[in-house]
Protein backbone atom coordinates (compact mmCIF):
# COMPACT_ATOMS: atom_id res chain seq x y z
CA UNK A 1 0.00 0.00 0.00
CA UNK A 2 1.27 3.18 -0.76
CA UNK A 3 2.32 5.70 1.94
CA UNK A 4 0.28 8.41 0.76
CA UNK A 5 -3.38 5.85 0.36
CA UNK A 6 -5.31 6.52 2.92
CA UNK A 7 -7.02 3.47 5.10
CA UNK A 8 -10.25 3.85 6.60
CA UNK A 9 -10.49 3.45 10.42
CA UNK A 10 -11.75 -0.17 12.08
CA UNK A 11 -15.36 0.53 12.75
CA UNK A 12 -17.84 -1.50 14.23
CA UNK A 13 -20.91 -2.35 11.54
CA UNK A 14 -23.31 0.00 13.16
CA UNK A 15 -20.90 2.51 12.77
CA UNK A 16 -19.56 2.14 9.80
CA UNK A 17 -23.29 1.98 8.49
CA UNK A 18 -23.68 5.31 9.91
CA UNK A 19 -20.46 6.96 8.35
CA UNK A 20 -21.27 5.54 5.14
CA UNK A 21 -25.06 7.51 5.25
CA UNK A 22 -23.25 10.05 6.59
CA UNK A 23 -20.80 10.01 3.50
CA UNK A 24 -23.51 10.09 0.67
CA UNK A 25 -25.73 12.71 2.67
CA UNK A 26 -22.68 15.27 2.44
CA UNK A 27 -22.12 14.04 -1.26
CA UNK A 28 -25.96 14.33 -2.25
CA UNK A 29 -25.79 18.09 -0.62
CA UNK A 30 -22.86 18.94 -2.52
CA UNK A 31 -23.57 17.43 -5.86
CA UNK A 32 -27.28 15.82 -5.82
CA UNK A 33 -28.52 12.71 -6.12
CA UNK A 34 -27.34 11.65 -10.18
CA UNK A 35 -23.91 12.46 -8.46
CA UNK A 36 -23.95 9.50 -6.21
CA UNK A 37 -22.76 6.40 -6.65
CA UNK A 38 -20.70 3.24 -5.07
CA UNK A 39 -17.87 3.85 -6.92
CA UNK A 40 -17.83 7.51 -5.36
CA UNK A 41 -18.90 7.10 -1.65
CA UNK A 42 -16.26 4.16 -1.58
CA UNK A 43 -13.53 6.04 -2.25
CA UNK A 44 -14.57 8.99 0.06
CA UNK A 45 -14.98 6.60 2.76
CA UNK A 46 -11.98 5.20 2.49
CA UNK A 47 -13.41 1.02 2.18
CA UNK A 48 -14.21 -1.08 -0.66
CA UNK A 49 -17.36 -1.26 -2.76
CA UNK A 50 -18.03 -4.65 -1.35
CA UNK A 51 -18.18 -3.00 2.10
CA UNK A 52 -21.18 -0.95 0.70
CA UNK A 53 -23.05 -3.63 -0.79
CA UNK A 54 -22.66 -5.80 2.15
CA UNK A 55 -24.50 -2.73 4.32
CA UNK A 56 -27.14 -1.66 1.92
CA UNK A 57 -27.45 -4.20 -1.13
CA UNK A 58 -27.02 -1.78 -4.01
CA UNK A 59 -27.17 2.30 -4.60
CA UNK A 60 -31.07 1.76 -4.35
CA UNK A 61 -31.09 0.07 -1.08
CA UNK A 62 -28.20 2.88 0.09
CA UNK A 63 -30.33 6.14 -0.72
CA UNK A 64 -33.71 4.49 0.31
CA UNK A 65 -31.99 3.85 3.99
CA UNK A 66 -30.39 7.57 3.63
CA UNK A 67 -33.75 8.97 3.22
CA UNK A 68 -35.48 6.71 5.71
CA UNK A 69 -32.68 8.18 8.21
CA UNK A 70 -32.73 11.68 7.31
CA UNK A 71 -36.44 11.48 7.42
CA UNK A 72 -36.76 10.07 10.80
CA UNK A 73 -34.41 12.80 12.44
CA UNK A 74 -36.34 15.49 11.20
CA UNK A 75 -39.83 14.23 12.27
CA UNK A 76 -38.25 13.54 15.46
CA UNK A 77 -37.16 17.18 15.42
CA UNK A 78 -40.07 19.19 14.24
CA UNK A 79 -42.44 16.66 16.89
CA UNK A 80 -40.51 17.84 19.70
CA UNK A 81 -41.20 21.32 18.77
CA UNK A 82 -44.34 21.79 17.46
CA UNK A 83 -47.71 22.79 20.14
CA UNK A 84 -49.94 19.88 21.22
CA UNK A 85 -51.80 22.72 21.65
CA UNK A 86 -52.09 26.97 21.72
CA UNK A 87 -52.83 28.48 25.43
CA UNK A 88 -55.52 30.70 24.69
CA UNK A 89 -53.88 33.42 26.90
CA UNK A 90 -50.53 33.50 25.36
CA UNK A 91 -51.15 31.84 21.23
CA UNK A 92 -48.43 33.87 20.10
CA UNK A 93 -45.91 33.42 22.49
CA UNK A 94 -46.57 29.49 22.00
CA UNK A 95 -46.47 29.69 18.15
CA UNK A 96 -43.42 31.69 18.51
CA UNK A 97 -41.71 29.70 20.56
CA UNK A 98 -42.32 26.99 18.21
CA UNK A 99 -40.99 28.44 14.89
CA UNK A 100 -37.66 29.21 16.99
CA UNK A 101 -37.58 25.60 17.93
CA UNK A 102 -38.10 24.80 14.07
CA UNK A 103 -35.60 27.44 13.21
CA UNK A 104 -33.01 26.19 15.63
CA UNK A 105 -32.97 22.62 14.57
CA UNK A 106 -32.95 23.79 10.90
CA UNK A 107 -29.29 25.66 12.26
CA UNK A 108 -28.18 22.91 14.04
CA UNK A 109 -29.05 20.01 11.29
CA UNK A 110 -28.95 22.30 7.80
CA UNK A 111 -27.77 19.25 5.61
CA UNK A 112 -30.80 17.25 6.87
CA UNK A 113 -33.12 20.03 6.13
CA UNK A 114 -31.60 20.94 3.11
CA UNK A 115 -32.54 17.83 1.67
CA UNK A 116 -36.00 17.96 3.27
CA UNK A 117 -36.86 21.50 2.95
CA UNK A 118 -34.58 22.20 -1.11
CA UNK A 119 -34.62 18.33 -2.23
CA UNK A 120 -31.35 18.54 -4.63
CA UNK A 121 -31.48 17.38 -8.54
CA UNK A 122 -32.56 13.61 -9.06
CA UNK A 123 -34.20 13.07 -5.37
CA UNK A 124 -36.31 9.54 -5.72
CA UNK A 125 -39.82 9.63 -6.05
CA UNK A 126 -40.21 7.74 -2.46
CA UNK A 127 -38.40 11.33 -0.58
CA UNK A 128 -40.73 13.28 -2.18
CA UNK A 129 -43.57 11.59 -0.91
CA UNK A 130 -41.86 11.17 2.31
CA UNK A 131 -41.86 14.70 2.54
CA UNK A 132 -44.85 15.28 1.33
CA UNK A 133 -46.69 12.31 4.38
CA UNK A 134 -44.94 14.34 6.69
CA UNK A 135 -46.30 17.97 5.94
CA UNK A 136 -49.42 16.75 6.09
CA UNK A 137 -48.82 15.35 9.52
CA UNK A 138 -47.76 18.70 10.27
CA UNK A 139 -50.69 20.29 9.20
CA UNK A 140 -53.22 18.11 10.80
CA UNK A 141 -50.94 18.69 14.25
CA UNK A 142 -50.86 22.62 13.50
CA UNK A 143 -54.55 22.30 12.63
CA UNK A 144 -56.08 21.39 16.00
CA UNK A 145 -53.33 22.84 18.11
CA UNK A 146 -54.92 26.64 16.46
CA UNK A 147 -58.32 25.29 15.95
CA UNK A 148 -59.21 28.25 18.47
CA UNK A 149 -57.13 31.12 16.52
CA UNK A 150 -56.64 34.04 18.96
CA UNK A 151 -59.03 34.00 21.31
CA UNK A 152 -62.91 33.84 21.61
CA UNK A 153 -64.68 35.41 18.81
CA UNK A 154 -61.17 35.63 16.95
CA UNK A 155 -61.31 31.32 15.85
CA UNK A 156 -59.80 30.24 13.02
CA UNK A 157 -63.03 30.01 9.83
CA UNK A 158 -60.88 27.34 8.27
CA UNK A 159 -58.10 25.79 10.59
CA UNK A 160 -56.77 23.38 7.99
CA UNK A 161 -56.06 26.79 5.59
CA UNK A 162 -54.44 28.44 8.56
CA UNK A 163 -52.29 25.61 9.44
CA UNK A 164 -50.92 25.31 5.85
CA UNK A 165 -50.47 29.13 6.19
CA UNK A 166 -48.01 28.90 9.09
CA UNK A 167 -46.48 25.64 8.18
CA UNK A 168 -45.64 27.14 4.26
CA UNK A 169 -44.24 30.71 6.40
CA UNK A 170 -42.19 28.50 8.94
CA UNK A 171 -40.68 26.86 6.17
CA UNK A 172 -40.03 29.39 4.02
CA UNK A 173 -38.02 30.89 7.37
CA UNK A 174 -36.39 28.38 7.37
CA UNK A 175 -34.96 28.17 3.77
CA UNK A 176 -33.40 31.99 4.57
CA UNK A 177 -31.90 30.18 7.81
CA UNK A 178 -30.31 27.16 4.97
CA UNK A 179 -29.05 29.86 2.39
CA UNK A 180 -28.08 32.98 4.04
CA UNK A 181 -27.92 32.48 7.63
CA UNK A 182 -25.89 35.76 8.57
CA UNK A 183 -28.32 38.15 6.50
CA UNK A 184 -31.56 35.92 8.23
CA UNK A 185 -30.31 34.80 11.87
CA UNK A 186 -33.04 32.88 13.66
CA UNK A 187 -33.53 36.33 16.78
CA UNK A 188 -34.17 38.25 13.36
CA UNK A 189 -36.99 35.95 11.78
CA UNK A 190 -38.57 35.79 15.55
CA UNK A 191 -38.55 39.43 16.37
CA UNK A 192 -40.59 40.10 12.84
CA UNK A 193 -42.93 37.12 13.15
CA UNK A 194 -43.67 38.63 16.64
CA UNK A 195 -44.59 42.32 15.16
CA UNK A 196 -46.33 40.12 12.23
CA UNK A 197 -48.92 38.40 15.20
CA UNK A 198 -49.30 42.02 16.81
CA UNK A 199 -50.89 43.19 14.03
CA UNK A 200 -53.12 39.96 13.54
CA UNK A 201 -53.80 40.03 17.03
CA UNK A 202 -55.53 44.18 16.63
Amino acid sequence: MAATEKKSPRMSGPERREQLLDVTRDMVAQRGFHEVSIDAVAKRAGITRPVIYGHFGDLEGLLEALVGREGERAITQLAAVLPQEVPVDDRSEALLTALRGYLEAVSEAPVTWQLVLMPPEGAPEMMREAIAQGRAAVVAQLATAMSGGFGPGRESPDPELTARSASEYADAMARLVLTDPEHFPVDRIIDHTRWLLEQTAR
